[in-house]
């Protein structure tokens, strides 16, 4: 069996993501829904061990990479801020205290900006950087759909701006606990198309729009799988039409989760936007693995 050279972490706000490494090779994989959201500070490193205790060999700490919410002031350890234009990783990074001697953590800071609106990346610089590797020289856009989506502009090697919606979790704030919540169940993708439409050319419309499905479904029968695709519709739409000054004239890679990451791509390529897709945990790990070369020589290593 191969042996444990380190440990990559992607640690969101609802969830936990754990990769068991030999070099550049994946041998442990692991998740839980230990995200930041559920845990206190002393909570850390008890959830990190239930995931990837029993691979960890005696001796020297392994090194654990991780991104994401763990390195908020609210999580394990503070992992300051790095102001743009920069490239998407730097050292040092933030070392979490631990117990465990068997562990090592270090966390990868966040990105921050001023202008032209205050705004903050944590965890999806790491993806980022794991598409620069597998791309260099790339210049253009990177959309990141997801609870809160983040446009990325990228020349030179460096993150120029970038720009946050929170489309992910007003779409889950609107369907679960809003006048709506008895009217969005299911999906049809013919009213995602029509969502997406009206979202794109009225943006301005969109509180008006979202009511209107309620009184749709009241007086006309508006079925509640075509009411959830076109409240998604809705809602990305009137990102994408806000976003515009991100994507268009530019090429933009989406990285995130099928169908979300999809959709996007499907609705920029209508827009004759050049798109390709990209998968998050693909390029969450390698950015991960470029954050590596960060520690020193002696952190990097551990007991065989």
């Amino acid at each position: 069996m191969s042996v444990l050279d380190w440990i990559g972490a992607d640690w969101g706000t609802s969830h936990l993501r754990v990769w068991g490494l030999a070099g550049d090779r994946v041998i442990h994989e692991a998740a839980s829904d230990q995200g930041m959201g559920k845990l206190t500070r002393a909570d850390y490193e008890g959830a990190l061990l239930a995931l990837v205790g029993e691979w960890l060999p005696e001796g020297q700490g392994t090194p654990v990479i991780a991104c994401g919410m763990l390195g908020s002031r609210q999580g394990w350890v503070e992992a300051p801020y790095r102001a743009v234009p920069c490239g998407p990783l730097a050292g040092p990074l933030a070392v979490a205290p631990v117990r465990d001697q068997r562990l090592s953590v270090h966390v990868v800071p966040g990105l921050q900006q001023h202008s032209p609106a205050a705004d903050v990346i944590r965890g999806e610089e790491t993806q980022v950087a794991g598409f620069l590797t597998l791309s260099p020289g790339w210049d253009g856009v990177i959309c990141l759909p997801g609870t809160h989506s983040k446009w990325v502009h990228l020349s030179a090697g460096e993150v120029v701006s970038f720009q946050t919606f929170l489309t992910g979790e007003l779409f889950h704030l609107l369907a679960e606990h809003s006048v709506l919540r008895h009217s969005v169940t299911g999906w049809d993708e013919a009213g995602f198309r029509v969502g997406l439409a009206h979202g794109l050319e009225r943006p301005e419309w969109l509180l008006s729009r979202l009511f209107t499905l309620r009184a749709e479904g009241l007086l006309d029968g508006l079925g509640p799988a075509i009411a959830r695709a076109r409240l998604s519709g809705l809602l990305i739409g009137a990102e994408l039409a806000a976003a515009k000054s991100y994507w268009l004239g530019q090429r933009v890679a989406v990285i995130g989760a099928a169908p979300l990451a999809r959709h996007y791509a499907d609705a920029l390529a209508h827009l004759s936007v050049p798109v390709s897709v990209h998968d998050a945990s693909t390029m969450t790990l390698a950015g991960l693995r470029a954050a590596r070369a960060f520690l020193q020589p002696s952190e990097a290593s551990c007991v065989r």
